[in-house]
């Protein structure tokens, strides 16, 4: 793998297309998630102007996002932005960016595992990496949190050259049909955003709600912060489906005062208009799997689990003492491996474990897939450009 000359960051001119401004762009599905991929180098280095085209180019704020390229759900009003790394230890820098399709905010303090997966790809489709053989690894920094992943993806040579091979035997529940492998390493996720992996330095907290009672709750992060709850403690199984669950209003506005409360607890502050913590309600494992669960992203109910979700529910159940841990099939050792069950199938997490010491996780290991769906320009309207200052 050989990082190619970088375009410059910073307030490119604009590719003027009659009345539009055309900005190279790479459509992605990234595990369970899609979205457009830029180059750093073709976006505004202002932070304003940036989140402007993003929101012209998904169509936000729209609920159906007619006039982008929005798919008018979470999981599809995402965006990625890379660039070559500044860092000599790593290769490559990630933006996330996570739009709505009802609002004007694009949030850029969460971690996306699932579109992650698309960021080596996306890379050398766009030409920041030139692959050497027939695997290409490159450490991602990601800029939101400053986790660094190692993330391999095939590469063999074709008839012009190396490319990136998206055929394979690999299936992922929640995406149809099967693609390559790709292999994620997360080299240290603890304490991701919050200040360590149990934010309130316990495995449990009690936390009194309002109409509801003492809850009990782990807050936990190992690459994305989760409140982790007893589905049961809500009077629901965990196993209801996705519909069910976001139209319970009831449940909604419990699981919404408890991520407040908790927000609180786990130093994040006021939480009301931010991506995190994730809610994740557990029960029991159904099909053989390690522990069950429904996780809110944070107001609906995910339609399987995201990647560093499924990575801290996973961490949680191998802790004693979590709500998680409790009810989890999980065996002992220092490297094992947790099947975590969602609506959509299961999601499988390598763990590697310090065998002695505080709690310390020290592999994060799991497979995804990905796929380049479409590559040319995203046209948003000129004044988008001109009135952030890009004239």
């Amino acid at each position: 793998m050989q990082p190619t000359t970088a375009t410059p960051v910073g307030s490119p001119p604009p590719r003027l297309r009659g009345s539009q401004v055309a900005v190279p762009c790479w459509f992605m599905r990234g595990g369970t998630s899609r979205g457009p991929f830029f180059r750093a180098g073709d976006m505004p280095s202002d932070r304003t102007a940036r989140d402007a085209v993003l929101l012209a180019a998904m169509g936000s704020p729209d609920p159906r996002q007619l006039d982008g390229l929005g798919g008018a759900t979470p999981l599809t009003s995402k965006a990625g932005i890379v660039g070559p790394s500044s860092r000599a230890d790593t290769d490559l820098e990630f933006q996330f960016a996570q739009l709505q399709p009802d609002s004007d905010i694009v949030d850029t303090t969460p971690n996306c595992g699932n579109m992650l997966a698309a960021v080596v790809p996306f890379a050398i489709e766009s030409g920041l990496l030139v692959p050497e053989s027939d695997t290409t690894t490159a450490r991602v920094l990601t800029l939101t949190t400053g986790l660094v992943a190692e993330i391999t993806v095939r590469t063999p040579e074709g008839e012009s050259g190396r490319y990136v091979d998206y055929a394979g035997d690999t299936h992922i529940d929640g995406v149809r049909g099967t693609a390559a492998p790709i292999t994620i390493n997360f080299l240290d996720t603890a304490g991701s955003v919050c200040s360590a992996l149990l934010p309130t330095g316990h495995t449990r907290d009690r936390v009194e709600v309002a109409g509801i009672g003492p809850i009990e709750v782990t807050c936990i992060d190992n690459g994305q912060p989760l409140v982790i709850v007893d589905a049961s403690d809500l009077n629901r199984t965990g196993h209801e489906s996705v519909a069910a669950l976001n139209i319970d209003k009831e449940l909604r506005d419990q699981v919404e005062a408890l991520r407040l409360i908790c927000g609180e607890l786990m130093g994040l502050g006021d939480v009301t208009a931010k991506n995190y913590p994730k809610m994740t309600l557990v029960s029991p494992p159904a099909r053989g799997g390690t522990i069950n669960t429904r996780s809110f992203i944070p107001h609906v109910c995910h339609e399987s689990i995201g990647v560093l979700a499924a990575v801290t529910a996973a961490t949680a159940c191998v802790l004693d003492g979590t709500v998680a841990h409790e009810m989890a099939t999980v065996a002992d050792g220092s490297d094992v491996t947790v099947s975590v069950e969602h609506p959509a199938g299961e999601f499988t997490v390598a763990l590697g474990l310090s065998p002695t010491g505080a709690p310390h996780v020290t592999k994060s290991a799991l497979v995804r897939t990905a796929r380049l769906i479409m590559a040319g320009d995203v046209l948003v309207p000129l004044p988008v450009w001109r009135e952030e200052g890009q004239r």
